[in-house]
């Protein structure tokens, strides 16, 4: 990325260079030094209102193609162009000067003619949040999730096990992945825990049977799932497998060591977030083996009002509304 950005800085230069040389091949005088300023001044309007446009345009059919709401950020990001279009656009009135002259929809053509080689190229650039998911799904999921023939036989099984010999019953046999506003992510999830006890609460129990498995050089490499149970006053207790999402946790390790990864400075986190989630999902959707095996559940842990118990709780409800039955009968 550094090096990128020491590569537009060079390219730059040696363009301003020959326009420098340009210039001075013209023999610039007193006389058409405001021609020539005004002309720039008109000129930097046109390309600007035509960029700025393009770049909001772009912004905005992304964010609403994912379903995401259109902010008013959009045009903040494009704050820099705008101020730069306002200036030059004062300039010329400043001056008396007309802002749009006979060059300006020759000038407009002529772009979407330039531009139009670019719709049949794949410029697609994979986001931080995009490789996430995809670094998630590879590197973890797939390693706790699917029967890989051999010596693990799926998450479902491996829950199928856990409840005959501790004897209890999971009546969602999924892994919960939680995801957190603050992307905060603690060993324990009862960390989240209210103090008032009348409130449903989490407490751990022993973990699933581990996973061993060779890979990328390391053998017996170990993944293991936790179970919790949420302890709830005057019923009995629901026991759920449920864990954050590593990947969030470490990007708020990244983001919160700004001086070491000042690429990453000013970034939106709630967009790599929401990122990661919409990709994971997709990547969950179209995989028959990991489809309704995984899901996520999002937590406001910045909301004091939030409980994760009942949050959990409200999801284990949504995926099996009779889960009472299913724990009475037990």
């Amino acid at each position: 990325m550094l090096q990128e950005t020491r590569n537009k800085v060079y390219i730059y230069g040696i363009q301003a260079m020959f326009v420098v040389i340009l210039c001075g091949a013209q023999g610039l005088t007193t006389d058409n030094m405001k021609v020539i300023i005004t002309s720039v001044a008109r000129f930097t309007v046109y390309f600007l209102l035509i960029n700025t446009l393009n770049r909001a345009i772009t912004m905005a059919l992304s964010r609403y193609q994912n379903g995401k709401t259109i902010k008013v950020k959009i045009f903040i990001e494009c704050k820099l162009y705008i101020m730069m279009l306002a200036a030059s656009t004062s300039m010329l009135l400043y001056n008396r000067e007309r802002v749009f002259d006979e060059n300006f929809i020759p000038l407009s053509i002529a772009y979407l003619v330039i531009k139009y080689p670019e719709i049949n190229q794949n410029l697609e650039v994979i986001n931080y949040g995009v490789g996430m998911a995809c670094s998630f799904f590879e590197g973890y999921l797939v390693h706790v999730i699917p029967n890989d023939g051999h010596n693990f036989f799926g998450l479902e099984n491996n829950i199928l096990v856990y409840e005959g010999t501790h004897t209890v019953v999971f009546p969602v046999k999924k892994l919960l992945i939680v995801v957190t506003k603050s992307l905060f992510c603690p060993p324990d999830l009862k960390h989240f825990n209210k103090i008032n006890k009348d409130l449903p609460y989490l407490d751990d129990c022993s973990p699933l049977s581990k996973v061993t498995k060779h890979v990328a050089g390391v053998r017996d490499r170990v993944y293991k799932n936790s179970p919790y149970k949420i302890i709830r006053s005057g019923a009995r207790p629901v026991y759920v497998i449920a864990e954050c999402a590593t990947p969030l946790h470490t990007l708020k390790r990244v983001l919160d060591k700004t001086a070491v990864y000042k690429e990453l400075a000013n970034v939106d986190k709630q967009e790599l977030s929401d990122d990661f989630c919409e990709m994971l999902e997709s990547i969950i959707e179209r995989s028959p083996e990991y489809r309704g095996k995984c899901e996520l559940v999002f937590f406001d842990d910045e909301d004091p009002t939030q409980n994760l118990a009942d949050v959990l709780l409200d999801k284990i409800r949504e995926l099996e509304p009779n889960f009472e039955d299913i724990i009475n009968k037990s």
